[in-house]
């Protein structure tokens, strides 16, 4: 059971209407990255995951995540209400499609459900989550540095701030697993090759070392067309 309260999680304000700032706006309504697509994948998700304490963690984020979808709908809508007589608003995708949000991104490509990330596996879903938190932040901060008006900017900003809380958040559910660091999940074990780090990008001179190919975690192979030869 559903309940739609009519008021949003955090007050929205557009000071000075600009349909081309909502034109950008609209990716984080129906684009890759917006909150349509983090709200269905953590509601999906949510079906596949057996612990029950992870399962109510993905359903509160999902449903805080429609909460921002409205959020940024009703940002758009105030950026086009009663400016479809301006030269702005008629360079837009609003000049053909009416003003308020759509489910396109700020090109115009429609919305689709391949956006969405899920798998059936709960520690390869909160990693999916992880990066879609990620992608929608950056998102955000672009947006903030162009965005138009206070307003605009301090919904943004909440709206920014609540995507490194849910990272926090699935981190921490990561961690409860014992899988924030461990690379291994599933059921079927890795061959021999697990360990091997190849030196396949080399221009002859520097080839950088790090703690991702280094001992005692990786075995490091300087020349594979070599230790292929041998």
């Amino acid at each position: 059971m559903f309940f739609h309260k009519k008021e949003a999680i955090h007050s929205v304000k557009v000071d000075e209407p600009n349909p081309r700032f909502a034109q950008l706006l609209l990716e984080q309504f129906g684009g890759a990255t917006g909150e349509l697509t983090a709200a269905l994948q953590y509601w999906t998700q949510s079906f596949h995951c057996e612990n029950p304490e992870i399962r109510d963690m993905l359903q509160d984020i999902a449903l805080e995540e429609f909460g921002h979808l409205e959020m940024v709908g009703r940002l758009i809508e105030g950026h086009t209400k009663k400016v479809d007589q301006t030269e702005a608003y008629k360079s837009t995708l609003f000049a053909v499609r009416g003003m308020g949000p759509h489910l396109l991104d700020s090109q115009g490509n429609t919305w689709t459900a391949s956006y969405v990330n899920e798998g059936g596996d709960v520690v390869r879903d909160l990693r999916a989550n992880i990066g879609a938190e990620a992608g929608a932040r950056q998102t955000y901060e672009e947006l903030i540095k162009l965005a138009t008006d206070d307003g605009s900017k301090k919904t943004l900003v909440h709206l920014l701030t609540r995507e490194i809380s849910h990272t926090q958040m699935f981190m921490k559910a990561l961690e409860s697993l014992g899988k924030l660091t461990d690379p291994f999940f599933g059921n079927i074990q890795p061959d021999n090759t697990v360990d091997i780090y190849y030196n396949l990008s080399t221009n002859g001179q520097v080839d950088h070392r790090g703690p991702w190919n280094s001992e005692p975690d990786f075995r490091y192979i300087a020349d594979p067309v070599a230790e292929k030869q041998s």
